[in-house]
């Protein structure tokens, strides 16, 4: 019987999650099998994810009802919905975690994506959750916005986990590092431990080939090298992460913190699933495989790598060539800058509106 790819990617030092949630899917049984077969060693979830998960089915239908007779706010039954999947999510990974002493088997759960250009509203909201879901092995998701560095350098400083999200661009990425490492500095220097704090930025990759492949492909007329240059900007991006990642948690300055047992922030791959069908299905893996890595995955990339994956470790293989392409992509006339701020934004906007949209049916079924 051929291995099951997705168990030897733990041999190249990256660990897979699930880019989903839901009731069906941990009462089933169907999270413990993933774990204990497929070496799942996390899973993640955002409010375009709950509310698919939701509005889909009838999972959910019997407390919603018991919170009916109760009279609470919309808002509030949200909260506990969302708060319990992730606690039993949590539970289920709980053995994991303690067996990897704290380093793998965690479950996210997003601030109010409303809050995403607001520091204080974040910061309120992300430390209610924290005290609210109660367990050791859970991110809490932070938007990786201008507003939310604040956000992330006070809450890892008050001994937090953070999920940075909505991550596109390569300097806002190294500023996230930075918030990071100085939240861990102020919590050395105020004499509290930080060996329990975990941190990861997810960086968004398929989407960043979506929005950019249309543009190489009208410059192609004027500059014929512009295309090399479709269906590569996202990994490259990824690549480049990489090396920056690298460099910043090998520098001396992190050194010293991790002689306190501060963890490194890792990297995590999200947005992997292939928009464009002519693309290989699990592109957004397979190039992407190195050490100190994450790579979140919907249920059918999951899938699909179990059924045909080839594990290598290529994230770090010719960097010089991701730097090229980046290079030249500016050569043509392409800000990525101005790419992965339009990211931003379109990003936060489709999470507002799950999240309006689950509200919405909340409402209907509350009446």
């Amino acid at each position: 019987m051929k291995k099951n790819p997705l168990l030897q990617l733990e041999a190249f030092g990256q660990s897979i999650w699930l880019d989903y949630i839901s009731r069906e899917l941990i009462e089933s049984g169907k999270l413990k099998n993933m774990i204990e077969e497929d070496g799942l060693s996390g899973m993640t979830s955002n409010p375009a994810i709950f509310e698919s998960a939701i509005t889909s089915g009838h999972d959910y239908d019997a407390e919603i009802k018991k919170f009916k007779q109760q009279n609470p706010s919309v808002e509030f039954i949200y909260e506990k919905l969302t708060i319990k999947d992730v606690q039993d999510a949590a539970d289920q990974f709980r053995p994991l975690f303690d067996k990897k002493q704290g380093k793998q088997g965690f479950v996210s759960l997003e601030v109010n994506p409303h809050y995403a250009r607001d520091t204080q509203k974040t910061i309120t909201e992300a430390k209610h959750l924290w005290q609210a879901l109660n367990r050791p092995n859970v991110f809490i998701k932070v938007p990786g916005t201008q507003e939310g560095l604040g956000a992330i350098e006070m809450l890892t400083a008050e001994g937090l986990n953070i999920n940075i999200t909505l991550l596109f661009g390569l300097p806002r990425y190294q500023e996230v590092t930075k918030a990071y490492i100085s939240g861990i500095k102020t919590r050395v220097k105020q004499g509290f431990p930080v060996n329990h704090i975990v941190s990861v930025a997810s960086f968004f990759l398929s989407r960043i080939d979506t929005l950019v492949d249309p543009m190489i492909e009208k410059k192609i007329a004027q500059y014929d090298e512009a295309k090399k240059l479709s269906g590569n900007i996202a990994i490259a991006s990824a690549k480049q992460a990489y090396q920056m990642y690298q460099q910043i948690f090998s520098q001396e300055e992190f050194k010293k913190l991790e002689k306190e047992g501060a963890n490194k922030q890792h990297l995590l791959w999200a947005s992997t699933s292939t928009k464009n069908p002519q693309y290989n299905d699990v592109k957004y893996v397979e190039a992407l495989i190195g050490a100190e890595t994450v790579n979140t995955l919907p249920l059918e990339t999951l899938e699909a790598y179990r059924d045909h994956g080839h594990p290598q470790a290529l994230l770090d293989s010719n960097p010089q060539l991701a730097s090229e392409q980046l290079s030249l992509l500016g050569k043509i006339g392409i800000d990525i800058d101005k790419v992965t701020q339009q990211l931003e934004d379109e990003g936060i906007e489709k999470f507002n509106k799950a999240y309006d949209q689950l509200i919405a049916a909340l409402k209907k079924v509350l009446i």
